[in-house]
């Protein structure tokens, strides 16, 4: 089989990638088998995963609806382009992501547990904040939390609304997925707009 893959974060190192967008209940909106680098779907300003994400979102452009991603997916690049098709966005981010404040990466800042930094920009928002290791993220759903050291009485980090909301999303996706390949995941918010996760 020429498109399998070697996939280490899996307990199955070797399968099929398939990226797919599901809601809530399992169903599967669109999916995509991964068949190496597609050259002609990635213009020079925009990266694979970008116009994966952007191919397999097309059914739920002008909605309203909210999707989550891990960081193999988000950039701000991504989340400005999704938004202007009223697709709303939170996820976590690699600090190094092009677009990311440079103050936000590892090396310029050193956090101790539960502080947090913000950055914002229009309704995009950019945190870093510690527990036990730096966890970076990426919404334009939420609105900014306050700056500081934030933990309770027994020391421990208090989470901020961005990673609850992100944490719940995740751990509905650990009880829908069933393939160990594919990752779907999704919740629906106080609003009643859906929401869906796009992984791999």
């Amino acid at each position: 089989m020429i498109f399998k893959q070697y996939i280490p974060k899996n307990r199955k190192r070797f399968g099929i990638k398939i990226f797919k967008l599901c809601d809530s209940t399992g169903y599967t909106y669109d999916m995509k088998v991964y068949l190496g680098k597609d050259r002609q779907s990635t213009a020079q300003h925009v990266t694979a995963t970008h116009a994966t994400v952007t191919e397999l979102t097309r059914k739920i452009e002008r909605r309203g609806h909210i999707l989550y991603m891990d960081n193999f997916f988000s950039s701000p690049e991504l989340f400005d382009d999704l938004v202007k098709k009223q697709i709303y966005c939170c996820g976590t981010v690699r600090p190094n992501r092009r677009g990311m404040p440079q103050d936000l990466r590892p090396k310029t800042t050193k956090l101790k547990r539960g502080d947090i930094r913000v950055r914002t920009r229009a309704d995009l928002t950019a945190i870093l904040w510690r527990n036990k290791r730096d966890v970076c993220m990426l919404t334009n759903i939420h609105n900014a939390p306050a700056e500081g050291n934030f933990c309770n009485e027994g020391g421990k980090a208090i989470k901020p609304q961005i990673v609850k909301d992100y944490t719940i999303t995740w751990a509905i996706w650990i009880r829908v997925t069933e393939w160990p390949t594919v990752n779907p995941s999704a919740v629906a918010n106080s609003s009643g707009r859906k929401s869906f996760s796009f992984t791999c």
